[in-house]
């Protein structure tokens, strides 16, 4: 997904709600002339998020202007400037916390997100994210994604079908399931199934799902139920994989693979905004 203006506005609003409060106490005695700053990265990674510091500083101030020096998914040096700003003082030090903490999460997931797809290093598997966002960010971090290189998986619970292990845990017949559903969603949403045995599988593959999602299991064994499933189903691969084993899940055959740590565990990239005395 790509962020939009009108659609992170509600967003970016409540969350200068929540910074300032009744107003910036900080603040009270600076005269509020017009300034510039600089957004400068002060680690190496990949810039993600130039939308939001124009959106953040106008919704603050009318008077205030951001000139993008360095474009989304472009991979910088630290000391490199992404942005330039000009505001009042008062108006830019309101908005600077909520502009620099999304783009840091931002570009700390587009960076994990393109490590990821360079130590998995095989062209032929996408790199997905998954719905373990924190409330309320879910659009940031997954645009985040792909501007590190990665694709979305579902966006919400209204997008595909997807049956997990609490819901095999309630489901009789897989097959029968199945057919109800598809009756239900008609055929523009896809139907995936997460298995962790092979009689799911075999139940999947028998319910001629779109896709199947083996969980938690060994890149061996990955690559052997490969086999078992027939060409038109798409194959995903996730549970417990790190940057650590990532690697050994290259060239199994598999379709895609949804790593949760791009966005339950964010390492934010390290940014600052300096203003020009």
């Amino acid at each position: 997904m790509k962020l939009r203006p009108r659609q992170i506005q509600p967003a970016i609003t409540s969350f200068l709600v929540e910074d300032l409060g009744r107003g910036d106490i900080s603040t009270l005695t600076l005269p509020n002339r017009r300034v510039t700053g600089e957004i400068v990265a002060r680690e190496a990674g990949i810039i993600a998020g130039q939308v939001l510091p124009a959106v953040v500083l106008q919704t603050v101030s009318n008077d205030s202007h951001y000139e993008q020096v360095i474009a989304d998914g472009a991979w910088v040096q630290a000391g490199t400037v992404i942005g330039r700003v000009t505001a009042p003082v008062v108006d830019l030090l309101a908005g600077e916390r909520v502009l620099l903490n999304l783009m840091q999460r931002m570009g700390g997931i587009a960076t994990a997100t393109h490590a990821a797809i360079e130590t998995l290093n095989d062209p032929s598997i996408a790199v997905l994210d998954t719905r373990k966002t924190l409330p309320g960010l879910r659009q940031f971090d997954k645009a985040a994604v792909v501007i590190g290189g990665g694709q979305n998986h579902r966006f919400g619970l209204d997008d595909a079908v997807m049956i997990k292990d609490n819901h095999w845990a309630l489901i009789r017949d897989l097959p029968t399931t199945i057919r109800q559903l598809r009756r239900q969603i008609g055929p523009t949403k896809f139907i995936e199934v997460e298995v962790e045995t092979e009689s799911q599988l075999q139940a999947a593959v028998a319910s001629q799902v779109d896709m199947i999602l083996i969980d938690n299991q060994t890149p061996t064994t990955v690559q052997a139920w490969r086999q078992l499933i027939p060409t038109p189903i798409k194959v995903e691969v996730s549970g417990g994989i790190t940057p650590a084993t990532l690697a050994q899940y290259a060239h199994t055959g598999v379709d895609y693979i949804s790593l949760g740590y791009l966005t339950h565990s964010v390492r934010a990239l390290d940014l600052a905004l300096e203003i020009e005395a």
